[in-house]
């Protein structure tokens, strides 16, 4: 059953009780992430989400640390461009403690000065990691050229020149601004009783901002671009991909559906022809990025210098494939059994439950039964995924990234085309 309760000060509180569960996952969700960010600030959130687990008045970082390694816990938290999550997940009885710990980290956190540059460090560093490790700098390197010019486009972690300008007075400000009774949603699932949430809650949010913190972003624009970031290294990393749906659209069971038919699984043609049949690539994959208002559709594949070519040729007529031939029965019977699969075993977690009932808060504002999501794969047909197909994958939106060593001059790359 879910349950859904709004604080005095605005705040949202959704539940699923999982009476079988031993386990309770809770999140504090702020629908705010680097999409909001200005070009100078990038990387703010994602700054301020390692600076709340460095100390408040009650605990210093070393005891927050042990706190939650006492009781057998996790506590952690992420960035993404449109929400931060700060999140535990402990066996019931210590429900009350996780309310405690991550209330006065979210509440209390000092931004001792110290503290900050040590932390400016850590991440100076995480970016440095990022940017030697090419298999994922290569999905950053997508997203700016696929969303070039806009806040989506911007790495989360931000730069090195804009993580090293933030200051803590504009750091605490960006805080005290963006987190604001409206965007904030604290979901729970497991073994949770409703009322008694609310009772652990109490009043400790009472002195959050009302309101919400931002405008509404504004819509990217997207054109035909490839980039090409000469490296030495073994292999080619590329990334090759066009638009894609928003989180709420009525044909995003059709968008999940063409993703794994593509290349969302071993069993998707890209992988069975370039990795299987071939053996042109260990890695190659498809991904869905969607957002509130927009979203992209993307290939990755890691190949040698002298296949990078024959890749793309696959990857492309695969896309066009998708484009003119309708699935068959089969395969598309497939596609919808895996998709209903994965997320009825993903059910099984407390933590993906907690993360479905927030999610679907931020994207849809209400919860999506299973059922109705069940039916919505059911629904699908060969010529809805088609004409889907069709209007999405458009060669004027094709967004090539190569890393490695790739001959800037190529003929085959300035006519890559659907």
């Amino acid at each position: 059953m879910i349950y859904k309760s709004i604080l005095d000060s605005g705040i949202r509180v959704i539940s699923e009780n999982i009476p079988h569960a031993y386990s309770v996952s809770i999140g504090i969700w702020v629908a705010n992430g680097s999409r909001h960010e200005g070009r100078e600030s990038n990387g703010v959130a994602h700054f301020i989400e390692h600076l709340l687990f460095k100390g408040t008045e009650r605990r210093g970082a070393l005891d927050i640390a042990r706190e939650i390694d006492s009781i057998g816990g996790i506590l952690n938290a992420f960035t993404s461009r449109e929400y931060v999550c700060y999140y535990a997940k402990v066996l019931d009885k210590f429900l009350p403690n996780a309310v405690d710990l991550l209330s006065d980290i979210f509440l209390n956190s000092l931004f001792n000065s110290e503290e900050i540059e040590k932390e400016r460090k850590v991440i100076l560093q995480e970016i440095s990691m990022l940017e030697d490790t090419p298999d994922d700098y290569i999905h950053d390197l997508f997203s700016q050229n696929f969303w070039q010019g806009h806040p989506l486009g911007m790495p989360i972690i931000g730069n090195e020149e804009s993580v090293g300008g933030l200051s803590r007075d504009f750091i605490v400000s960006y805080k005290q601004d963006k987190y604001r009774a409206g965007d904030i949603i604290i979901a729970a699932a497991g073994k949770v009783e409703h009322q008694e949430l609310l009772r652990l809650l109490g009043g400790l949010f009472a002195r959050i901002p009302s309101g919400k913190s931002s405008e509404e972003p504004y819509l990217a624009t997207h054109e035909k671009k490839i980039d090409i970031i000469e490296k030495d290294l073994e292999q080619v990393h590329l990334c090759l991909g066009t638009r894609a749906l928003p989180q709420n659209h009525p044909n995003r069971y059709e968008a999940y559906i063409l993703n794994t038919v593509l290349g969302g699984s071993m069993s998707s043609r890209l992988f069975q022809e370039v990795r299987e049949k071939l053996g042109l690539a260990y890695s190659i994959y498809s991904y869905m990025a969607s957002h509130s208002d927009t979203g992209s559709l993307a290939v990755y594949a890691g190949t040698s210098q002298e296949r990078v070519n024959e890749v793309i040729e696959i990857i492309l007529r695969e896309f066009k494939k998708l484009k003119t031939d309708p699935l068959s029965p089969a395969e598309l019977d497939s596609a919808k059994e895996q998709l209903k699969g994965n997320i009825l075993l993903s059910l099984e977690s407390s933590d993906n439950r907690m993360s479905k009932l927030a999610k679907n808060e931020i994207y849809f504002g209400c919860y999506q039964p299973l059922p109705e999501i069940i039916k919505g794969f059911d629904r699908v047909t060969s010529e809805s995924l088609l004409g889907l197909c069709e209007r999405l994958i458009d060669g004027d939106y094709l967004t090539l990234v190569l890393m490695g060593k790739v001959e800037r001059d190529s003929p085959f790359l300035a006519d890559i085309t659907l």
